[in-house]
């Protein structure tokens, strides 16, 4: 089992890194199959505790959300609301008077499984430069300061998170003695520490390597802001798979689970990392 996740998640990460490279729509298609796919698990665990969530409207409006983050950015905010709005009347006019459940579930999984991970999409296209058909960009040469600013950050940002899953995983199945949490058992303090400590190494390095101002106060922010998101992002999946009484989300990913198991660690980081690059770094200039 441990081969075949180790196998898994280097293909993942291979396809992660292809599709964020590439950018406009490969990288949005790439990020709505994940979303789509993820709400579909979502809307199984709302069900096992007998809600009767808006899942069609809400994958619907969830990727009309997702690709306005493409072509307006500027607008989709103002997409969210109206979102929830066509959620709200869809449950209204069903002949099975709506609960307060099957309303709260259907607009988590709106804000949670397409409004937060949209972000992500926001976030790549900041000065993006089209040189492939699609929106599409590859690099002439592989050095981080000449790559666009969505696309440092994106990877800045994967990095982060990639080395605190890994390293509270390893760290965890090893010198884990401490639950952190009866939320997840399996989490350990000694895991989440070094997960933490591990996102904080990556982004002090890259924040030296991008020429960011103030590089350890700000690598230092970036890094303890990732680890902590990541965390808590993984932490709020547990909870709502233990309530639902499942172990996991799908068994869509050969060791992993399914998507929600592994994309967890990024729906919370996803906004984070786009108002710090677009509100904090400028003021740091």
């Amino acid at each position: 089992m441990l081969w075949i996740r180790i196998a898994s998640g280097l293909v993942a990460i291979a396809l992660a890194l292809l599709m964020t490279f590439l950018g406009g729509w490969y990288f949005c298609l790439s990020i709505g199959a994940l979303i789509y796919l993820g709400q579909l698990e979502y809307f199984e665990l709302a069900r096992a505790k007998g809600s009767a969530p808006a899942a069609k409207t809400t994958l619907v409006v969830s990727q009309v959300l997702l690709i306005t983050s493409l072509l307006r950015p500027d607008l989709a905010d103002a997409v969210f609301p109206v979102a929830g709005t066509f959620i709200c009347f869809y449950l209204l006019f069903q002949p099975k008077l709506a609960s307060i459940a099957d309303i709260s579930t259907s607009i988590m999984g709106l804000f949670y499984g397409g409004y937060l991970p949209s972000y992500w999409v926001r976030l790549r296209g900041l000065e993006q430069q089209a040189t492939l058909p699609l929106g599409g960009f590859w690099p002439e040469q592989l050095q981080l300061t000449a790559l666009p600013l969505g696309l440092q950050a994106t990877l800045l940002a994967f990095g982060c998170i990639w080395a605190a899953d890994i390293g509270a995983y390893a760290v965890g199945k090893l010198f884990g003695r401490t639950r952190l949490s009866h939320i997840s058992p399996k989490k350990t303090v000694e895991g989440a520490v070094f997960g933490v400590l591990g996102s904080l190494g990556v982004a002090l390095w890259g924040a030296q390597s991008l020429g960011w101002p103030l590089p350890w106060l700000l690598g230092a922010m970036f890094g303890l802001m990732i680890g902590i998101a990541s965390l808590l992002g993984d932490l709020t999946e547990s909870m709502m798979k233990r309530d639902a009484g499942v172990k996991d989300s799908g068994q869509l990913i050969p060791g992993h689970g399914g998507i929600l198991d592994r994309a967890d660690s990024y729906v919370f980081t996803a906004p984070l990392v786009f108002y710090f690059v677009t509100l904090l770094l400028p003021l740091c200039q």
